[in-house]
């Protein structure tokens, strides 16, 4: 079945028009990965790696996702320039197990994939990631909220909540950063149960 999201995304990336990428990463992404120290972070849709080569940087062993190569060959390059490693995968977020992403990650972060989701894919991203997680591990979830300009799903903290429980804790939320387009996102912290 033909998935249009996945198809937008390849387009945009194919023909330039990328706004999200460049965008400020989540205030609570450096402090987090400082509280946690080191250790293995898994960045899913990770787009041209911003937050990958940030936590590689930090001295994090980085696994990042995302199903579009061409922000993965941007992404593979960023790293190279910035002279770090991470591992780049071309990869679903709902079938992480299915790819050999493995386990025991002590860092999450998803800076704008589960918000644009159906039900049944919010469904699968959530055992996926689930699996993925170490116990105690967290999750950084940042996210446009429901109704937003870009005809985004969005997802609010009600929806976090029930999606996650009872395996996950929200442990913290609230606005974090303004798009270039000046909408507000939010971020939402979890701990693996």
């Amino acid at each position: 079945m033909l998935n249009l999201g996945r198809l937008m995304y390849g387009v945009m990336y194919r023909v330039g028009f990328t706004p999200w990428d460049g965008h400020v990463l989540p205030s609570r992404l450096q402090p987090l990965a400082a509280e946690l120290g080191k250790g293995k972070a898994l960045d899913i849709g990770c787009g041209t790696g911003d937050a990958s080569i940030l936590l590689a940087g930090l001295g994090w062993e980085v696994v990042a996702i995302d199903f579009v190569e061409r922000a993965l060959e941007r992404a593979r390059k960023k790293a190279v320039a910035a002279g770090v490693t991470v591992r780049f995968l071309r990869a679903d977020a709902t079938r992480l197990g299915s790819y050999g992403v493995g386990g025991g990650f002590t860092l999450l972060c998803d800076n704008g994939c589960m918000h644009g989701l159906s039900d049944g894919q919010r469904d699968d991203y959530v055992h996926e990631v689930s699996a993925a997680a170490a116990r105690g591990a967290r999750l950084l979830l940042v996210a446009f909220l429901p109704g937003n300009r870009r005809r985004l799903r969005g997802i609010n903290r009600d929806e976090v909540k029930r999606c996650f429980s009872p395996s996950w804790e929200l442990v913290n939320t609230g606005p974090d950063f303004t798009s270039k387009a000046g909408e507000t996102l939010h971020f939402y912290e979890l701990r693996r149960c």
